[in-house]
């Protein structure tokens, strides 16, 4: 059965984007207090999402909420946002945009009169001055569905309000970048549990935003696992060709439950070490040279050699002046590569780094 399906037909008041966070929690609980009923969407993407906290928000603050996945077409409007990037890679106005037009498609399903966010006004510099949450309620179509209750006594009356729907008596009007306002609420409301303040987004966040980049740039159609991927291990490019290599044991076996048909896998043979994948993939741009489905023989060796010179013992053995063997595993075939550990080989593997990140936001038309 559908997770949604649990929640229709009931008397739903409005449906409120749903993070976990405390600013959400603190939207719906004041709009309950009223005696309203509302339903959090926790909307799920490659770079947030925590479905499997909504049986623990429901026993902790008595929100009910469902997961929604908009893996897909975040990924579409990822490549190139209408309003641009944040500091690093994150799109937070087009990302409000896209969950609010999503979420005025759902009122309907579950019989909802408006939507409820818990933006404050100023909390953030980009994507909370009042005029970025103006262009988001028109860019989102939602200017006369969407009620911000942490901030409505510092911002304009919805019809929510007008039409006596929501008494704006009684909602608060908390604004600015300090913490005091939602804190005193939660006391209100006997919320000990706080989560803490982080957005929870990766893409705000420097290491994981470069780590990205390359797969943005690269992939001729980004998938959920590729950025999935990205989070589990070492991370190293050579130009148009992919590789991961486990950091220990854990990274190792996530690394192989990430394998995806088309993968290739190298492990050494006869020493311990770590296991590395690299992913073969359709570049956004082909080019004669590169096939998406066939590493050349000679990379396959490099990657080889590269993924063996993390391994101790390996290097121990091409000290001693021996080769050692990898494992190159494409499916259910074996083949086996002689090859001599080296960190520094001629395609030069290398790690996304921020620098890069930045440089290629200055590019950007």
């Amino acid at each position: 059965m559908d997770i949604s399906e649990r929640f229709l037909g009931r008397p739903w008041d409005a449906l409120a984007l749903f993070s976990g966070g405390l600013d959400s929690i603190l939207a719906i609980k004041v709009l309950q207090e009223q005696g309203l009923k509302v339903l959090g969407l926790h909307y799920v993407s490659p770079f947030f999402g925590k479905p499997h906290l909504l049986d623990h928000w429901r026993r902790t603050y008595g929100i009910e909420a469902l997961p929604v996945d908009v893996r897909r077409p975040y990924l579409d409007m990822l490549a190139a946002p209408d309003h641009g990037y944040g500091k690093h890679m994150n799109p937070c106005v087009d990302c409000k945009i896209l969950m609010l037009r999503h979420a005025r498609g759902l009122l309907e399903r579950f019989g909802a009169k408006f939507l409820v966010s818990g933006e404050v006004l100023g909390q953030r510099p980009m994507s909370q001055r009042a005029d970025t949450l103006n262009l988001i309620r028109k860019g989102a179509g939602v200017v006369d569905l969407l009620l911000r209750p942490l901030s409505a006594q510092k911002l304009g009356p919805t019809p929510m309000e007008e039409s006596g729907l929501v008494d704006r008596a009684l909602l608060p009007g908390i604004w600015g970048r300090g913490r005091r306002g939602q804190l005193d609420l939660a006391a209100h409301f006997g919320i000990t549990d706080i989560p803490t303040p982080a957005g929870g987004c990766r893409l705000a966040e420097a290491e994981p935003a470069a780590r990205y980049l390359p797969i943005i740039t690269g992939l001729a159609d980004p998938r959920p696992e590729d950025f999935h991927l990205s989070g589990l291990a070492r991370q190293y490019w050579a130009g148009p060709y992919w590789l991961s290599i486990g950091r220990n044991e854990r990274a190792n076996d996530a690394l192989e439950a990430a394998c995806q048909p088309g993968d290739l896998r190298f492990r050494l043979k006869d020493v311990t070490g770590p296991l590395a994948l690299g992913r073969q993939y359709a570049p956004r741009t082909p080019s004669a040279d590169f096939s998406p489905q066939q590493w050349p023989d000679a990379v396959l060796a490099d990657a080889a050699s590269f993924a063996a010179s993390y391994s101790p013992r390996a290097r121990a053995e091409a000290e001693a002046g021996r080769t050692v063997t990898v494992l190159l595993l494409r499916g259910d075939s074996v083949t086996e590569l002689a090859i001599t550990p080296a960190r520094q080989t001629p395609l030069g593997w290398a790690e996304p780094k921020p620098s890069a990140l930045n440089a290629w936001k200055k590019r950007k038309p």
